[in-house]
């Protein structure tokens, strides 16, 4: 079953259970699928990973409007978007932890053969593509940072 089959049936699922905040956040990714596939030059149907994108996307929205709740004082708010963070957060892969990219970085960092923070931009292009969908992008530029320091 694909991973746009499967949001279908578990906003079904989430009507059933009556869980308003699985299935707002679900809805919302049942949106981006459809204007991803209804815009301009755009395939009929979406892959798994253009699907996985969509909500990676999604869930880093909802993280950064989350800290700018928090920020304003408005934890209701930054509550309700984290909820619909874990409720979506499903469908993309195990994330690397801090400790589990340093190693793969490094690697990256030999085979590009950068030495300085000037070619900070090499290493995170080509770790951005090999992390995709397994860690966030600042994750990702703060080990970059930390290892040509």
């Amino acid at each position: 079953m694909s991973l746009e089959a499967q949001i279908s049936n578990d906003i079904k699922e989430a009507m059933k259970a009556k869980d308003r905040i699985r299935l707002e956040a679900l809805r919302g990714v049942k949106k981006e699928m459809i204007e991803a596939k209804t815009s301009k030059g755009a395939a009929e149907e979406l892959t798994d990973a253009d699907v996985m994108k969509i909500v990676q996307k999604m869930v880093k929205q909802r993280k950064d409007a989350a800290e700018l709740f928090k920020s304003q004082n408005r934890e209701d708010l930054a509550e309700k978007e984290l909820e619909e963070v874990e409720a979506i957060s499903v469908y993309l892969p195990a994330q690397l932890t801090k400790e589990e990219l340093e190693p793969i970085v490094k690697a990256i960092i030999d085979k590009v053969g950068a030495t300085s923070m000037k070619e900070m931009g090499k290493v995170m292009g080509v770790a951005s593509k090999e992390l995709a969908g397994k860690a966030d992008g600042k994750d990702i530029s703060a080990v970059v940072k930390q290892l040509l320091g």
